[in-house]
């Protein structure tokens, strides 16, 4: 993994250092609702209890933490070969559209499994599509992955305007909606397989995808360190002259990479388009790209990081929305400050404390 200190054990790289950034976050929030003259205390303890207190709650923590696992993965594939992806927003949103294509021409016809698979086909094909346009530019071209990817974002969102408003919009409705799909392509919510088998489990919109994106990060994990092609992009993202002299064509693997990359990032797709909306519509995806580059970071570009990393994003965006909904004095943008503090803690200092434990180790070594 990069960024990694290797005179330190991995124990501390992947688990100490995050975990100090994250405190370290968190006390600074504290701080911050101590100045509004909210009692720091009280708000986790809602914060927490609004997450993970109660099953609907669990339920929208999970529902949030699937599409933050699609977006934090797919960021980390393209960190692994050196990219910064950072147009998950509008990948995420165009492999949306494939789905929502996909059933809108298919969902009266073709059988509710197959058409099931065919939208994660589908969500995954626009994904990697609209990944890989800016990742040919930066492998031939030298365009810069970050400037075409912030560019391909707005290209999205004006493409989805324009589809939503004038050609897909649903006959008769003046909202930018299409039609609502056949139950066929709509994925089993998860209270419904408890309610299945006997158990109640309160309603919520989080549904089958979670498994989806559990087997993505499983498969990232066997794609980057366990077959070629990952050890291939492991290395053009270390050193791309020693891969040019290992035989391997970094400009080839880019674009493979950036085509996963976007193929996860599609997947957030299937969870709010066949999982929760039922609908194609506007906006869908927001905020799901950009908060996965700094689950990526924090999950340290490793899958069973990132599922960490997720949970706690899930987490701040559930217990969040009801921390303002029980204090007056706090509302959604509160929550969006702690959550760039952990981004910044996690982001741009991931290393704040990296020469302290270095320095205790050495001592204690020595």
């Amino acid at each position: 993994m990069k960024g990694l200190d290797r005179n330190l054990p991995t124990w501390v790289n992947v688990g100490l250092l995050p975990l100090l950034n994250v405190v370290t976050a968190l006390l600074v929030s504290a701080v911050v609702f101590w100045l509004i003259d909210v009692n720091p205390l009280e708000a986790a303890e809602i914060l927490l209890y609004g997450a993970f207190g109660y099953q609907e709650g669990i339920g929208f923590t999970l529902y949030y933490t699937t599409n933050f696992i699609f977006t934090g993965l797919a960021v980390a594939i393209a960190f692994h070969v050196g990219l910064f992806n950072i147009g998950g927003e509008g990948q995420a949103y165009i492999g949306g559209l494939g789905v929502g294509l996909l059933c809108l021409a298919l969902d009266a016809s073709v059988p509710g499994p197959v058409l099931l698979l065919l939208s994660a086909l589908s969500a995954a094909l626009f994904g990697a599509a609209w990944a890989f346009i800016p990742g040919w530019l930066q492998a031939y071209r030298g365009s810069h992955i970050v400037i075409t990817t912030i560019m391909f974002n707005f290209l999205a969102s004006s493409l989805m305007v324009y589809l939503m408003v004038n050609v897909l919009r649903e006959p008769g409705q003046m909202a930018p909606q299409s039609r609502a799909l056949a139950e066929t392509a709509w994925l089993p919510y998860i209270h419904d397989l408890f309610a299945a088998i006997g158990v109640e489990f309160e309603r919520s919109p989080l549904n089958i995808s979670l498994f989806l994106a559990l087997l993505c990060a499983f498969g990232a994990w066997v794609f980057v360190w366990k077959t070629k092609w990952g050890y291939e992009i492991r290395t053009v993202g270390s050193n791309q002259q020693a891969a040019v002299y290992a035989g391997i064509k970094p400009a080839r693997v880019m674009l493979l990479a950036m085509a996963i990359s976007g193929a996860l990032a599609g997947f957030v797709g299937v969870n709010e388009i066949n999982g929760v909306q039922h609908r194609l519509l506007l906006d869908f995806h927001y905020g799901y790209g950009f908060a996965g580059i700094a689950v990526a970071l924090m999950g340290r570009n490793h899958p069973i990081g990132i599922v960490l990393a997720a949970l706690l994003f899930g987490a701040l965006y559930q217990g969040g929305a009801e921390l303002a909904f029980e204090m007056s004095n706090v509302n959604r943008d509160i929550v969006v400050v702690m959550q760039g503090l952990v981004i910044l803690f996690c982001g741009a200092l991931e290393f704040l404390y990296k020469p302290l434990i270095a320095n205790m180790f050495k001592e204690k070594t020595a």
